[in-house]
């Protein structure tokens, strides 16, 4: 059966395959046409969150929406979700609170909780039509500390930050976001129904050199995912990376092959 996201993983291994300074070549794209999912992180003054559970609630909105019925052909978001998975799947992930968080409720899309942590992804659209509720929104300017998220959950997709690129918590999510997608892409549909069935849960870690180092696809992307179940996240490059960085790996669970 087709999935929503069969134009992403049909263009997986070649981006990886692209030279790094092509990956940000926009010479293809007029800049009123550029498309984006904003992806909303509530980080409150008084209690933010922890940086784990918001990645990892990003996450799975990301994915959420691509996934919902609503995304599928003939349904209400059909169309802009069309529209954005047939170019790069740019993510915008902004940043609010109070009455703020409160506002992007009504617009269309899902949000997520994780262990108290909060995100909400958007229906992209295109960047020049962002609604005012997300616009005022500040994109960078917060941070949150390191955390100790404790043991990897058994059953869930491993999504691994890469240990020699630092991130913001922003472009971060914007990150995971892409990866749980990927993997989305190359999933059969049994595997996406069982993911679908947890939430669409992941647990993300920073990955230690060793393990980057082991589960790193190199120039053979089809054979880490048909060998290890590993898919590779790789940035253009626009902020806070070089083009070409690979951001995160995502290992799908071996107690998942079978759902």
């Amino acid at each position: 059966m087709s999935s929503v996201l069969d134009p992403l993983g049909a263009r997986y291994a070649f981006w990886l395959g692209l030279p790094a300074e092509d990956t940000s070549d926009t010479s293809d794209e007029l800049p009123e046409e550029v498309r984006a999912m904003p992806v909303i992180l509530r980080i409150e003054r008084a209690e933010p969150p922890g940086r784990t559970p918001l990645l990892e609630a990003a996450a799975a909105a990301a994915l959420a929406v691509c996934l919902d019925e609503r995304a599928q052909p003939g349904g209400e978001w059909a169309e802009p979700m069309h529209a954005w998975l047939d170019n790069r799947i740019r993510k915008v992930a902004r940043r609010a609170r109070g009455a703020h968080w409160a506002a992007v409720q009504d617009l269309p899309g899902i949000t997520v909780e994780i262990d108290g942590a909060e995100a909400r992804a958007l229906v992209p659209g295109l960047v020049t039509e962002t609604p005012k509720e997300v616009a005022r929104l500040q994109i960078s300017g917060s941070e949150l500390p390191p955390d100790e998220p404790g043991p990897v959950p058994d059953g869930v997709p491993l999504l691994l930050l890469n240990p020699h690129v630092p991130m913001t918590v922003g472009k971060a999510a914007a990150q995971v976001g892409h990866a749980t997608m990927i993997l989305a892409a190359l999933l059969g549909d049994a595997e996406r129904d069982g993911w679908a069935a947890q939430g669409f849960r992941v647990a993300v870690r920073t990955a230690t050199p060793v393990q980057w180092k082991e589960l790193h696809p190199g120039d053979d992307p089809e054979g880490a995912w048909r060998r290890d179940r590993v898919i590779a996240v790789r940035d253009a490059g626009f902020t806070e990376v070089d083009p070409g960085t690979i951001t995160v790996l995502a290992q799908w669970a071996p107690e998942q092959a079978s759902c």
